[in-house]
């Protein structure tokens, strides 16, 4: 069972939840930046949550079924055809051999995750199949080109010949990052601001510069200052942490951030928004607010159940079908 790539987008890349217990050695996570969409668009299909499927950005790539295979798309909105004729994102359609499968440019957002029944069954490299490009790590360590081949696992006895009718209310799962206000929680030097420099962070809007990738979000405002020069000594980094440069500029990192760095962490953001990171594009506004550590942990852990709970209902469903 294989899906064949005719042309890759713009940066399509294979992805599942990333490499997780090799940050002593120097590799970071990697995976899906939204991993509530690849979860959810694997639950679709009847896949395990943490199959390997694609993450698209901005504009997808064009794909052919060389054998029948269910598929589902969570995420950005993408315009999806199949051999011509449009389909709707956030349920699961039937592909038959010699299908094409072809998405233009996101609507909104950026990103979106498409899985595969039985998720691309690459081998595992250091026990994920994610793509790394910032450390060119993984089965298949760069962007999807034209003539690669993706070999399907064995999918489940889900979904049935015929895809469910139904589809997911995207949006509870789906938001931009310029939607609202990021929830920050202060970082360690974020009281060595000076006050100008602090009251920009929590009431101007930056933008996302052009230069972000899947390592960091760079953001384009007015420069943030420091009241004193601070001496930082390289320590582990997580995804989320906003970091400030010498320019002044911050960065958010993403799944593809370095497992350690010496910049001053003035913040990190929600572990609840970090699938809104995903969905920044170039150009876009985004705006900070601070909350404390518990509200955080009190939304992650209510997203965390609503995750569960639904993957659990859609699972009762195909099994029903």
């Amino acid at each position: 069972m294989t899906v064949s790539v005719l042309a890759g987008g713009l940066c399509s890349t294979v992805q599942d939840l990333g490499r997780v217990g090799y940050g002593a050695i120097g590799v970071g996570r990697a995976g899906a930046l939204d991993q509530d969409a690849l979860c959810l668009a694997n639950s679709l299909v009847g896949n395990a949550p943490g199959a390997a499927g694609m993450e698209i950005t901005l504009a997808g790539p064009r794909l052919k079924f060389e054998t029948g295979a269910a598929f589902a798309l969570c995420g950005a909105p993408f315009d999806i055809r199949l051999d011509g004729r449009s389909l709707e994102a956030w349920r699961s359609h039937r592909a038959f051999a010699g299908s094409v499968l072809e998405f233009t440019q996101a609507r909104s957002g950026a990103r979106a995750w498409l899985a595969l029944a039985g998720g691309i069954d690459l081998p595992c490299v250091l026990g994920s199949r994610s793509t790394d490009l910032n450390a060119g790590l993984g089965p298949l360590p760069r962007t999807l080109n034209p003539g690669d081949r993706l070999p399907l696992g064995a999918p489940s006895d889900r979904p049935k010949e015929n895809a469910p009718r139904w589809s997911l209310d995207p949006r509870p799962w789906f938001a931009t990052a310029d939607a609202s206000p990021l929830r920050l929680l202060p970082g360690r030097d974020l009281p060595q601001l000076e006050q100008r420099s602090l009251d920009v962070l929590c009431r101007q809007p930056f933008r996302i510069s052009a230069t972000s990738n899947r390592v960091a979000l760079r953001l384009d405002g007015d420069p943030l200052q420091f009241r004193h020069s601070l001496e930082c000594v390289s320590e582990p980094l997580v995804e989320g942490v906003v970091q400030l440069p010498p320019d002044g500029r911050p960065m958010i990192l993403l799944g593809e951030h370095p497992v350690s760095g010496g910049y001053p962490c003035i913040g990190i953001i929600a572990a609840v928004d970090h699938a809104r990171l995903a969905q920044a594009r170039p150009g876009a506004a985004v705006r900070f607010t601070l909350i404390s550590a518990a509200e955080a942990h009190r939304l992650r852990e209510e997203r965390q159940r609503a995750r569960s709970e639904l993957m659990a209902h859609i699972r009762r469903r195909l099994e029903q079908a």
